[in-house]
């Protein structure tokens, strides 16, 4: 949610005029697609294993994951038309996020995507074939290193604490996770600015030199 609310500021949209299609329904996509539901993002389509939900007037995300906690599949849910999953990621949108499984975008449907912002919520979710076209089209991804990176980081919060011996409250792991969030994707930006790249591109050419920098300082090849 973080990464896609930065992203839409780049890109110049807003959430109450964005419809957004979640690929996926589990802690990724589901709990991913409620945050961004309470951001006033309209959500037209989820999915699961067995396939995929639409509404273009928007879904009742909360009513949605409701359902499925009771019924364990979204393929009865009413209120919405049901779809193969092979044509979801085909539907009329402004925002992706493939929270499902890799390879999910790839050359064989990227020319089928209509949406204007990627958010890689799920690993390798777009090939490298597929990931050159949208780059050339102008379609925005932002890779799945930065998108997903907000469960490590609390990660990292919880093993500093145990550590350390602190107990931080909810609030303050969200207010920390979102100063590490947004300033994650301000210098990824910014990279990408500089070399005139593709935001993955920029994410690992700062990860690569982070890490030659570390070797660096501990004089490792001196």
């Amino acid at each position: 949610m973080i990464s896609c609310r930065e992203a839409m500021k780049v890109v110049g949209m807003r959430p109450e005029e964005t419809r957004v299609v979640v690929q996926g329904s589990g802690n990724v996509g589901g709990i991913g697609a409620l945050l961004l539901y309470r951001e006033g993002y309209k959500i037209v389509s989820l999915s699961d294993m067995y396939g995929a939900i639409h509404n273009d007037a928007g879904l009742d995300v909360p009513a949605v994951l409701a359902w499925l906690e009771e019924h364990r599949s979204l393929s009865d849910y009413p209120d919405a038309d049901h779809l193969p999953n092979s044509e979801q990621l085909a539907l009329d949108c402004e925002v992706i996020i493939p929270a499902a499984t890799e390879n999910q975008i790839t050359s064989k449907n990227v020319a089928n995507i209509k949406a204007k912002l990627i958010v890689e919520g799920a690993n390798g979710p777009t090939t490298a074939l597929a990931d050159k076209v949208l780059e050339e089209r102008g379609v925005m991804v932002v890779p799945d290193i930065l998108a997903n990176a907000g469960g490590v980081t609390v990660s990292y919060f919880e093993w500093v604490q145990d550590r350390m011996g602190y107990f931080w409250t909810e609030e303050i792991v969200n207010s920390r996770l979102e100063m590490t969030m947004v300033k994650a994707f301000d210098e990824v930006h910014a990279k990408a600015k500089e070399h005139d790249v593709s935001l993955r591109t920029a994410a690992y050419i700062l990860s690569i030199e982070r890490v030659v920098n570390v070797y660096r300082l501990r004089g490792i090849f001196a």
